[in-house]
């Protein structure tokens, strides 16, 4: 397993399941073409290509070349990185045929090519240096989630961290442990319920 700093954008849940097992790293979803449709995942791909960088990884045919372009043509400040799996022809074991172009997706590569593609994009793994500790549970403890204010208090945390204002609390605590510890998030939220 390898750690990655930058965010890596792919395309279905699979291929993030798939990609979970070789790296730690934050994975966003695109869901297809429905990213072009998809404001809210939109900004997310943008905040992180602003703060860590983002790292798009998406299937070598048509459909993948489309999606990729329309991220780096959405994404107009930051950092991206493309890594690009080779061309293999074959049939993925979930599916019953193969893609419309034959090729295998992301999740139908093997584990060392996939690790080869990352290394062909110069990208290697770092150390990782921050605990990833703040759960659904921390943001409920710290009154982000669960309570009569906590939407108005997320809300305000997600501005002041230039975060999207719609992000469920799954998506927000995977954000926030790239960014701070839950110790750091409590100061954080202590400081905005005192300037009230």
């Amino acid at each position: 397993m390898i750690k990655i700093n930058e965010a890596i954008v792919v395309e279905g849940k699979y291929d993030k399941i798939k990609l979970s097992s070789v790296v730690e790293a934050v994975i966003i979803v695109t869901d297809g073409f429905r990213i072009f449709r998809d404001t809210e995942k939109m900004e997310l791909i943008r905040y992180y290509a602003r703060t860590t960088g983002i790292i798009i990884l998406t299937d070598s045919d048509s459909a993948g070349r489309k999606i990729r372009g329309y991220i780096k043509g959405a994404v107009n400040e930051g950092k991206i990185k493309n890594v690009y799996i080779p061309d293999i022809f074959g049939k993925e074991k979930r599916k019953e045929k193969p893609s419309a172009e034959g090729k295998l997706g992301v999740e139908g590569i093997d584990t060392d090519i996939l690790l080869k593609s990352f290394e062909k994009s110069g990208i290697y793994s770092e150390e990782i240096t921050r605990k990833k500790d703040i759960t659904k549970y921390t943001l409920y403890e710290s009154g982000l989630s669960g309570g009569k204010d906590s939407k108005k208090l997320r809300e305000r945390l997600q501005k002041k961290l230039g975060l999207p204002s719609m992000m469920s609390t799954g998506s927000l605590a995977e954000v926030l442990n790239t960014m701070m510890t839950s110790e750091e998030l409590a100061e954080y939220v202590r400081n905005l319920e005192v300037k009230e």
